[in-house]
Order: structure tokens, then sequence, then C-alpha cells
């Protein structure tokens, strides 16, 4: 075996991620876990979902001797590898899994129509069945076989186990039957009579049972790989929010760079609607930076010279120069990406129910089927029939159904939730769905709308609220700043076409003044207008005052030589956000309001829609913490969100909802996307879910009851292939049936 070459930078004892290769199912994971946490020193951490293992390590351990732990116990590990900037398009690493489903489907359909309508079955079409399940349980069942290897290697019994050891029971006592017993005589058919006898069994084959198990399950694990796969795909969409180039300033000059050659120290101009490409420290200039992106604040920060900003927000007015203090790893984005990726790795992987349950089953199984063959021979049966009972007990042990229990709940239970704008990642996020009891709600663009719009105004010395709004509006709509934007949105929308502005001026960090049909008109803080001699009158002042305690943004705006108005901005609460609360509360979860905003606001929003518990000022990285904090206290905790801010705290989340109105990052990060951007859809969610959980439980107990109902015939002897058949048929059409129930969700 070749030694892998360890890079430099992993030769000091540190914290290092292996790609892992060749896991099928979430005990593999807790084995190579098992296996590196025996080693002196180290401590390991696999995650089934992204496939990676995080290790730390004492210096004094080479990190190949890691990569050859986990290939020691059959599976495969890489080291870190540099970046390389490679424009090639990536293996996709579905495609195997893709195609033998593919096969396996085409190859399958005919064996079981062969099988099931006796109308079908031709002289020696027993023989084109042999040929045509042949291909699907060598070629397409080979990942099963192979897993099944790996895990009796290791004394442990899954699902692979269970459909490794029932198709090959199933093809091989088929094989015989045809070669040496009476089933390769031309004309053989099946008979379908429901005769309970004992018999030899070799006039028998049960290549439907190999194919069709094969192919259900394959059907299965591709669509829960296709869904596992969009778990790396949250880093991605966040790396991919920063600027591409920026233009720095060399020897007095612009000149346009790649982000990735920025260096420390390096000056760089920002225009406005710009991203700014780099956490840094502004030298030139003042304007307003919307960073609710990255903090969820809702209004626009005012910066100037020696405010720090951060890279990827967007610079909402002025032309800035900003020196760069943070590159590259260092930034708050690349911190954001980590804590991302740290949080899905910690994330508990649910086990597959199936797994767990195959656990107890399959060795049960196995002692069941050499009891039996023990049993028969020890009374003087004949071989043939000791053998034919033994294999019956492993072939209807084999679960037909529960390969058709899962994909087809969550196949029905995901195509009503996309209709009902509800899309459910996997089968791992419905077990989360049960348990939790507190659901943490972003505020900015999930109870609230995430704009900025006119609320109130008041006005002064008999002034009309529409004159007020006509003239403020008319001032605003020369300005990009987005309070502006939302004042001179309300106006449009009010009153139509607004006059033309004159002598338009930005008074940088202060407001706006121009002059609109003959009057001068200012607006913006009421420092702007006292530089006007413009004080604020007792009751605008006190207007003023009021707004701001609530959280909220007072424009002052003045003409004729006086202040007369101030209107009031902020971000507005949906409309449906109430009436979620209550229903959230309804299905037994507390709702917690979590907010970067401040805490004022974020009571004041609390307040109109009824949540008790608020959590304002956190920065990104803590509502990671807080979020583990309330999970630390015992609570099971679903967060939804939809900024850049939340995708961390989703992905720590035992179940995490972004808006689809929010970001892409959010979305990658969770686990359920609700399409609708509403609070509604959230506790429609929860309860899809819930049901779809309960619907595929309910399938898995039938597919476990049907086979294990007919194994007291199998080893008595009596099985034959209509009930044999029956029982496989009627589990899965009961629970094919049970699953479209879900069809019927309001």
């Amino acid at each position: 075996m070749a030694v892998p070459t360890t890079p430099p930078e992993l030769l000091a004892g540190q914290q290092i991620e292996l790609a892992i290769s060749g896991m099928t199912c979430a005990s593999c994971a807790n084995r190579i876990e098992r296996k590196l946490n025996k080693l002196d020193g180290v401590t390991a951490t696999v995650n089934y979902a992204t496939e990676k293992a995080t290790v730390t390590f004492p210096t004094e351990v080479d990190p190949t001797v890691l990569v050859q732990t986990v290939e020691a116990a059959g599976y495969g590990a890489t080291l870190p590898q540099p970046e390389k900037r490679d424009d090639a398009e990536p293996d996709d690493p579905l495609r195997s899994l893709r195609q033998r489903l593919i096969g396996a489907t085409v190859l399958s359909v005919p064996v079981i129509a062969l099988a099931m309508i006796p109308a079908l079955q031709f002289t020696y079409w027993q023989w084109i069945s042999l040929a045509l399940a042949g291909p699907v349980l060598v070629w397409a069942a080979w990942p099963f076989h192979r897993a099944a290897w790996q895990n009796l290697r290791h004394g442990a019994a899954t699902m692979d186990t269970l459909i490794s050891m029932g198709t090959l029971a199933a093809f091989a006592w088929s094989l015989y039957a045809l070669l040496w017993g009476s089933a390769g005589v031309p004309g053989m058919t099946h008979p379908f009579e429901l005769t309970i006898q004992r018999m030899s069994g070799d006039g028998n084959i049960y290549f439907e049972v190999a194919a069709g198990v094969t192919t259900f399950i394959l059907a299965g694990r591709y669509f829960e790989a296709r869904s596992k796969r969009r778990a790396g795909a949250a880093l991605r969409a966040l790396l991919e929010l920063g600027a591409k180039d920026v233009a720095v300033l060399r020897d007095g000059r612009e000149v346009r760079v790649p982000v990735d050659t920025l260096a420390v120290g390096d000056r760089f101009v920002v225009r406005p609607g710009e991203k700014i490409a780099t956490d840094g420290v502004i030298e030139d200039g003042s304007s307003a930076v919307d960073a609710s992106m990255l903090t969820g604040e809702s209004v626009p920060v005012e910066v100037g010279v020696g405010d720090k900003v951060v890279g990827a927000t967007v610079n909402a007015g002025g032309r800035l120069v900003v020196r760069a203090t943070r590159i590259g790893a260092d930034t708050q984005l690349a911190q954001m990406a980590k804590l991302v990726e740290d949080a899905q790795t910690r994330k508990a992987d649910v086990q597959r129910l199936a797994d767990r349950i195959s656990g107890v089953f399959v060795p049960i199984v196995i002692a069941l089927a050499v009891g039996t063959l023990g049993f028969w021979l020890g009374a003087g049966g004949s071989t043939a029939a000791a053998f034919t009972a033994a294999v019956a007990v492993l072939i209807i042990a084999c679960p037909c159904a529960l390969g058709l229990a899962t994909p087809t709940a969550l196949l029905v239970g995901t195509g009503r939730g996309a209709q009902l704008g509800i899309l459910i990642k996997g089968p791992e996020v419905l077990e989360s769905t049960r348990r939790i009891d507190t659901v943490v709600l972003d505020k900015t663009g999930t109870v609230t709308t995430g704009q900025m719009s006119l609320v109130d105004i008041h006005v002064t010395g008999g002034v009309d609220d529409e004159e007020a709004l006509r003239l403020t509006g008319a001032l605003e709509k020369a300005s990009e700043h987005p309070i502006a934007r939302a004042i001179a949105a309300a106006a449009t929308d009010k009153l139509g076409d607004l006059p033309d502005v004159e002598d338009f001026k930005n008074v940088e960090g202060l407001g706006v003044q121009g002059i609109i049909d003959g009057k001068a008109v200012i607006a913006g803080r009421a420092a702007l207008l006292a530089d006007w001699s413009q004080h604020l009158p007792a009751d605008l002042a006190d207007a003023k005052s009021a707004a701001e305690k609530d959280g909220r943004t007072a424009v002052a705006v003045g003409w004729d030589g006086a202040a007369r108005a101030v209107l009031v901005v902020a971000d507005t609460v949906k409309p449906t956000s109430a009436e979620a609360v209550r229903k959230l509360r309804a299905l037994g979860l507390k709702p917690v309001l979590l907010t970067g905003d401040n805490s004022a606001v974020a009571h004041a929003i609390a307040a109109e829609v009824g949540i008790d518990e608020v959590i304002a000022e956190v920065l990104p990285k803590d509502k990671v913490d807080v979020v583990s904090g309330l999970q630390a206290d015992g609570r099971v905790v679903a967060m939804v969100g939809d900024g850049v801010n939340d995708a961390a705290a989703l992905a720590q989340a035992d179940l995490g909802l972004a808006m689809g109105t929010g970001t892409d990052v959010a979305i990658e990060a969770s686990d359920l996307t609700l399409v609708r951007g509403d609070l509604l859809a959230a506790v429609d969610a929860i309860r899809l879910a819930r049901r779809t959980l309960g619907t595929i439980k309910g399938n898995l107990f039938w597919a476990f009851a049907y086979n294990v109902a007919a194994l007291p015939l199998a080893m008595a002897g009596l099985l034959n292939p209509m009930i044999a058949g029956a029982a496989m048929a009627f589990s899965s059409v009961f629970v094919v049936s049970n699953s479209l129930r879900l069809r019927g969700f309001r």
C-alpha cells in the first residue's frame, strides 16, 4: 500500500479534516470514530452526512497513521489537499449509484412482471428471469454486498447485511431449483394457490425478490445520497458572497485586481452599490453600509473615517477608501463559513431507523435459519426439506416492503410539501421534528419583512400629512439611501408622480437638501436642521424620541425656514407572524426571538407577535452559541432564519428551517426550506414532517410485521411460493397505500 505523503503544514500537532469514502450508513461512521479514538491522544468525530472526520491528534502522531487506521477498518481516507484552481467539471459522486439504479430498474421490471402475472409465464420464462436478475444481483447490488462483508468483518449487522443476505439466499435457492430441482423444466409456472403444505421447495424460484428488493432499496439510497450531497453546498454558497475583484490604490491610481491578491495594509476604493472586498478600516469618505446580510441589522449603519467595515457588506451611500486589516481565512465571512462547517460536523447524525432495526433483526433471523436447519436435520427430515425451510426463513426475512417504507413516504411527503411551499432535504430531517420543543426565530426577514417602510408621519403648525410626504418623497427620490428609498416608495404609492428636485445635495452622514416647487427642503438628522436654525418644536421632538425608543428611525423634515414634520421608518412585522407564533405554541413549542438588532426594536417586535423570550444584539458567531446554550439546557431546538448571519445557527440547530426568500447560504445550511417566505409555512413544515415520520414508522412496522408473521410458516416448512409472494406483495401494497395518505395533508 502506498503511504501518502504528509503535507508539511500538518506535521505539528493540530486538528485536521479527513475526507472519508466507503461509508454506507451511520453505523459505518460510528465504527471509524471508535477506531480513531482508540489511538493514543486522538479525538475524532466522523460525520456520515458530510463524509468528513474531524481529528485532533498530538504532535508525535503522523497524520498518515490516521489514514492507515481508517483504511484498516475497510474504508478510504485522504488528508486535506491544498486548494487547486480548477475550472474543470467536478466528478459527480452520484453517477455510479444513478447508473446502478437505472440498470436495476430496466432489468427488474420484466422479472417482477413475469413472476407476478401468470399470463406472462411462457415456456422457458424462468430462464429469462435468471438472465435478467443475474446482473441486478451481481452488479447493481454490489455496494450492499461489499458493505455487508465489511460489517461482517467487524461483527456488525445493518440494513446492508439484511439486503445482501436475503437477496443472495433468494437467488442461490432459485439457481439450485432451476439447475437441480424441478423449476427448470419447460412450461413451469408458479401455482397461485394459498395451500399450506410441507414441500421440498425445489420447484420454486424467487428471482423477483432478489431483483425487486435491490431496485427499491437502491432508489431509497439514491434519493438519500442526493440530499446528503448538498451538505457542503452551504460553504460554497457562503464563500461566493464575497466580492470577486477590487479597485486597489497603487501610486495614486485605481488598479482593478482579483480580491484574493489583496494584502493586509492595501488601500482600496468602494463605490456606492459595490460590495466591500474585505475587512478593513475607513481612511477616507463616509457612507451608510448595509450589513443586514451578515448582522441582521435592518437599518444601514452610518460609517466614517476610522470606523471598521466587514467584507461582503454593501456600500449603500458615498465613495469610501478602506485599508485592508484582515484577508482570506481571517475575515469575518471566512470565519462564518468555518462556523457553518463546524456546526454541520457537530450535528448529531440520526441513524436510519431501518439500520437500527436491522441490527437486532438480522442476528435473530440468522439464528432462526440455523435453528430451523438443525431442527429438521435432527428430527430426521430430508436434507432437501431442511435446507428448503432454512432458506425460506432467509427469503421471507428479506424485506421487500422495507425498501419502499422510507422512499415512498418521503416521495409523497416531500411532493405534498413542495405543493405547500416546503422543501424537505432528507429522511434524517424528519427524526428531528418529532423531538423539538423550542423554536428560535430570527427577526429580520423572518418575523419581519426585512425591508424599511414608512410607518408614521407627525406634522406640526397646521401642515398637511400629504404635503409633508410629497415634499420629503420628492427630495428622497434623488438619494440611494435605503431609508430614503422607503420614504420615496411610500410617497409614490400614495400620491403617484412626485415633483422634480433642483440643486440636490447629499450632506454625508446627516441627510439631504434641495429645492422643490421653489421651497428649500431639508430632510435627515435633527442636527442637519439645527445647522439651518430649524429646531424641532416640542411635539415633533417628543414624536422623534418615542420612535427612537421603539428602535425606529425618525427623519426630521423642514421647509420655509422651520422644522415641520417627522417621518418614522421601520422594519415592519409580516401580516401572518402573530398567527404563526400562536400555532407554534399550539404544537407544544416555545418561541424565542433572536436578533442582531438592538434590544428596543427586538422587544417591540416580540410584544407585537406574542413572544416572551427575547435575545437581542447578538453577533452572527454568537447565534451558534445561543443555540448551543439552549441545547445544553436540554432543549431540542428548531431555528428559523433567512440571512447569511443565520447559516451557522441553522446548521447547529437540531432542525434548521430557512425562508426561501432568504440567501442561498441559509437555504443550503438548513434542513427544510420554506418557499413562501411566510412563518405560517414553518408551522405547516413541522406538522408535515411529523406526519411523514409517523408514516415511515408505520410503514417500517408493517414491513417487518408481515415478514415476522410468515417466519413461523417458513420454519415449519409450510411456505409455498404463493404465500411468500402474497406476503411480499401485500406488504408492499400496504406500504405504498399508507404513504399515499400523505397526499391529503392540509
